[in-house]
């Protein structure tokens, strides 16, 4: 072996030992639609005393954080998104109506002296009551007492706590202990009501919680006036129930909000769906997987058996990696880690396609030879290829939100793993199966010494494919214009991210038929209630506007008709959100679309940027009319499949045009359409083998991921194909008519390594058509 695949051996080994042992001891993190639970995404607003701004959202955050404590949830995350907003996450809470009580109160806790009798509340007759300028309580004759200002605030509570009292029949109270500045206060508030006469009004002291008095209790007689309770601790009484008292307990001691929040996303997921998503993605994955190895074993023989124990560890590494970075991996994530397994080949099968060309083209080249050469070749493709997938998953993440960012990042790491992969892991042992004098003696075994049937066929035929380029383009534009009038006459089904609302998913015991969900929902006065099935019998209910309590009835009236009713799964959306959720994803595509003309720009020519970014602009108008024409929903896990096409129509139209860049700077002379054919015709096995390795992962997805994963999957099975399709017959047949009206040469020939500027090559190409070089 050389030094360079000694380091190479050394290196893969080195990573994979430490991938295998961060896999056997440590544990993922997983999202909560993978283990189940509710996130809500809060945003602050301004209040009469407080802006909402970075500042007071992150107080905001800290009292939060003291209230979920005190619920008792295991693990909660909390964090800040942007400048005033907040994400909490709970786990194992499917019941979001409590933990959405208790967040969104803002909690301000105040204690004033009753000045009564005030104003006289009107009857229905005489109209509403006059506005108060503050909280007031009503006497015992209907009439209105006013409460003087605040002389203790919820900031001077030290602890707070629910207890239940038997003996002296008061139920459940909650015991309040106060800091010392604020425990004399509080004997001065009742020091002075006492003053008053027994069981007159202004002897209550009013206990107010965000401007409602919760309780007004009469000092008792035995207090003198001026003397007060003790400045220790009080009570507050009022009937309350064990949960109400527990919940005034938890606000008052997690203190008060520095200013209000809003709910304006809120998604719970049941646990045996993110069990289900994890076992078919397991399922998919193995399948997936086996058969990608299968095949790529198939064309390549003992180098693809190589490539696929690369592709085993690229599995191994990848996931040990989520692992050790703490990434969150999300339902979306967990499938692009299973998607990026069958990307994954894609180096390894342009390498060993180039490393097949020099076989053919100097037949008496030691194998070891051809496959160094078949890297340094392929080099440059697998780059940009991998450029642009990173491309897209960076979009996802600065531009997703919730899940669709754990996809990105699982995308963004699946590449880097996938480069180390097929660069140190695949090239480590193909090495040193080349150097083997058994596997060089042997060339049916290898697999790269002999040039692949599909290539061999295309070279025996070599068809023109572009003497009319506009037929070509014809064709792609009759296929925009069935999407686009997809699109007018059936409509986009945009998702409750996209529109704001909320969709509830439900599993009953028995079995209930659309027709009667629908009809018993109306019946419970949810009459714009859209009820469909969801799958293994679920129903699906999406309606413009409800709240908890809501959807609480809601599941109470399907439970008379189902029996017992489990929520599946839950998902809100507010409008304000919903109509930024869909801005960012027009700007991500328009982004997309736009960097990645700009990197094409600088790797490659205009022309041939203007094509490649023509055709994935064709990619996404088909995907998205194809999927108003089936009547799927159009949600941020389509986003995230749509922006992966993107940058898989634009890897597969990198691969054409560096072919197309390097027989071209080899051959000026010859005209562009007989090189763009011939470049095509070369990476045409290339992109059938990729393509078929994404497609057995993304079939499996379909058949095993369930309801969950069929739309992504479904989104990526027709991307690809319409990206492979758009790649060689639309940017080609594009880059070919702009080259017409371009006066640019053609592109500088690079220097061989070893030789020296001017020399004479060797062979002459057939393929030149009498052109020197």
């Amino acid at each position: 072996m050389t030094r360079a695949t000694t380091v190479r051996a050394v290196l893969a080994a080195a990573v994979l030992l430490v991938s295998v042992f961060i896999t056997l001891t440590m544990s993922p993190r997983l999202g909560l639609d993978l283990q189940g639970g509710t996130r809500m995404v809060l945003q602050a607003k301004d209040s009469d005393t407080a802006k909402a701004d970075r500042e007071s959202t992150d107080r905001t955050l800290e009292v939060l954080r003291q209230r979920i404590d005190s619920l008792g949830v295991s693990e909660p995350t909390l964090t800040r998104s942007g400048e005033d907003r907040i994400i909490v996450e709970l786990p194992d809470v499917q019941d979001p109506r409590q933990a959405a009580d208790v967040i969104g109160k803002t909690a301000q806790l105040s204690f004033h002296a009753v000045q009564g009798p005030g104003t006289e509340e009107k009857t229905e007759e005489e109209g509403d009551a006059a506005p108060q300028d503050g909280p007031t309580l009503p006497d015992e004759q209907g009439g209105l007492l006013d409460l003087g200002p605040v002389q203790l605030s919820g900031a001077g509570v030290k602890d707070a706590t629910a207890s239940f009292d038997a003996q002296q029949g008061t139920g459940w109270s909650v015991a309040l202990d106060f800091h010392k500045d604020a425990g004399k206060k509080w004997t001065d508030l009742t020091g002075d009501a006492a003053c008053n006469p027994a069981q007159d009004e202004r002897r209550r002291v009013a206990i107010v919680l965000d401007g409602k008095v919760i309780s007004s209790p009469q000092v008792d007689p035995s207090v003198g006036c001026k003397v007060g309770l003790p400045s220790g601790s009080t009570q507050i009484t009022g009937s309350f129930s064990a949960d109400e008292a527990r919940d005034l307990a938890l606000l008052i001691k997690g203190g008060a909000l520095p200013v209000p929040v809003e709910i304006v996303e809120q998604r719970t997921v049941g646990p045996t769906l993110g069990a289900a998503a994890i076992d078919a993605s397991a399922q998919a994955a193995l399948i997936g997987a086996a058969a990608t190895a299968l095949f790529i074993t198939f064309m390549y023989r003992l180098f693809g058996a190589l490539a696929a124990l690369a592709l085993a560890a690229y599995g191994v590494i990848s996931y040990a990696a989520l692992v050790v970075l703490g990434v969150t991996l999300t339902l979306p994530g967990l499938a692009g880690f299973v998607l990026a397994i069958g990307m994954a080949v894609d180096a390894n099968v342009l390498v060993f396609e180039r490393a097949r060309e020099e076989s053919a083209e100097h037949p008496n080249r030691s194998l070891i030879s051809a496959l160094t050469a078949g890297f340094r070749n392929a080099w440059s493709a697998v780059a940009d290829s991998n450029v642009t997938t990173l491309i897209a998953a960076g979009l996802l993440f600065f531009l997703g939100s919730g899940p669709v960012k754990g996809f990105g990042v699982t995308l963004a790491i699946g590449v880097i793993a996938s480069m180390f992969s097929a660069l140190v892991i695949a090239r480590a042992l193909t090495e040193i199966a080349a150097r083997s004098r058994f596997v060089s003696d042997y060339r049916g075994i290898n697999g790269i010494a002999r040039p692949g049937r599909v290539r061999t066929w295309l070279n025996a035929r070599d068809p023109q494919l572009f003497r009319s380029p506009r037929r070509w383009l014809l064709v792609s534009t009759a296929l925009v214009a069935v999407a686009v009038l997809g699109i007018f006459v059936r409509g986009v089904n945009l998702g409750v991210e996209f529109t704001g609302g909320r969709l509830v998913e439900y599993s009953t015991s028995r079995p209930v038929d659309v027709d009667t969900a629908r009809t018993t929902i109306a019946a419970a006065g949810f009459d714009d209630a859209e009820v469909t099935t969801a799958g293994d019998g679920d129903l699906s209910v999406r309606t413009g506007k409800l709240d908890n309590d809501g959807e609480h009835a809601l599941r109470s009236a399907l439970a008379e008709e189902g029996g017992e009713t489990t929520k599946v799964r839950d998902e809100l959306i507010g409008p304000s959100l919903g109509d930024e959720l869909r801005r960012n994803a027009l700007i991500a595509l328009g982004v997309a679309v736009f960097v990645q003309l700009a990197y094409l720009a600088v790797r490659f020519r205009w022309t041939f940027a203007v094509a490649s970014v023509g055709a994935l602009v064709h990619d996404v108008i088909v995907l998205v009319g194809a999927f108003a024409w089936l009547g799927r929903t159009v949600d941020g896990i389509f986003l995230a499949a749509l922006l992966t096409v993107i940058g898989y129509s634009v890897n597969d139209s990198v691969v054409v045009f560096d072919r197309v860049r390097e027989l071209w700077a080899k051959r000026p002379r010859t005209p562009v359409a007989d090189v763009a054919n011939r470049a095509v015709l070369q990476t045409v096995p290339r992109t059938v083998n990729t393509g078929m390795g994404a497609l057995f992962i993304l079939v499996a997805l379909a058949v095993l991921g369930g309801d969950s994963l069929a739309d992504f999957a479904l989104a990526l099975l027709i991307g690809i194909c319409v990206g492979t399709y758009s790649s060689v017959m639309t940017a080609v047949p594009g880059a070919l008519l702009l080259e017409r009206s371009s006066k640019a040469p053609p592109p500088a020939r690079k220097r061989a390594p070893g030789r020296k500027a001017g020399s004479p090559r060797a062979q002459r190409d057939p393929h030149d058509n009498g052109a020197r070089v």
